[in-house]
């Protein structure tokens, strides 16, 4: 009597003259699962986004009440702890102001591998403008050009020199080209530190400038050869 219980459902409503209605457990389960998958049951059912929408902010309200729950105070708190975080990130930002990079001419050096000579830079210089790659082009020839005046002696060997000083050393040798000398050294730096791109007129102008300083004579050079010859003759006299 128990099994036959387990395995017949009576039909609801029926009258007491009709035969009760048979059916197993398991196939009424399907089949009532067949009728709820139908289309109709499911027409107001919210979208795959909807239902991802509603679990993040689910997830955001438990979060939330947890944070609050832990905080002294309650959501109060929260809220107390939340705008004074905010405060102190603006008033950081507000002394700071937006990071920036430092400026490259006091710290950073000019020649950073191993000692080349101006013949190398000026070659790796040509086939990195070859290739359009100008950036690295201009950090050559600014190389080269240091290293060229540095080979005649013009220059002393200093390691850790930065373009900006060579450019002002360079200078009191070679007055005449002082300006182009500064704007190439502000060009070096501009492409090395400062985030910006060179361009082929930018690398043509430092090479030329390359070219002009090695057909230059120094003035400290030509001034003493003045002084010595005056002093020759007023001996001579």
């Amino acid at each position: 009597m128990l099994r036959a219980a387990d395995t017949v459902v009576h039909a609801a409503g029926g009258s007491g003259d009709e035969p009760p209605v048979t059916i197993p457990r398991g196939p009424a389960r399907e089949a009532a699962r067949r009728e709820l998958s139908k289309r109709m049951y499911h027409e107001n059912d919210p979208g795959l986004f909807q239902r991802a929408l509603n679990a993040f902010w689910d997830w955001l309200d438990r979060l939330f009440n947890s944070a609050a729950s832990a905080t002294p105070g309650g959501p109060l708190g929260l809220v107390v702890v939340v705008l004074f975080v905010v405060a102190v990130l603006a008033a950081l930002w507000w002394r700071l102001g937006t990071p920036r990079r430092q400026p490259s001419s006091t710290a950073a050096a000019l020649f950073d591998d191993r000692p080349r000579s101006a013949a190398e830079h000026r070659a790796a210089a040509e086939a990195h403008a070859a290739q359009g790659h100008w950036n690295q082009a201009v950090q050559e020839r600014m190389r080269a050009i240091v290293r060229s005046l540095e080979e005649r002696t013009l220059l002393d060997v200093r390691p850790g020199r930065t373009a900006d000083e060579a450019a002002a050393e360079a200078a009191r040798t070679l007055p005449a080209h002082t300006d182009r000398l500064r704007a190439a050294a502000r060009e070096f730096d501009d492409v090395t530190y400062g985030g910006r791109r060179a361009t082929e007129q930018s690398y043509h102008r430092i090479a030329e400038l390359d070219r002009d300083l090695e057909r230059s004579r120094p003035a400290l050079a030509h001034s003493t050869t003045s002084t010595a010859r005056t002093t020759h003759q007023g001996a001579a006299e």
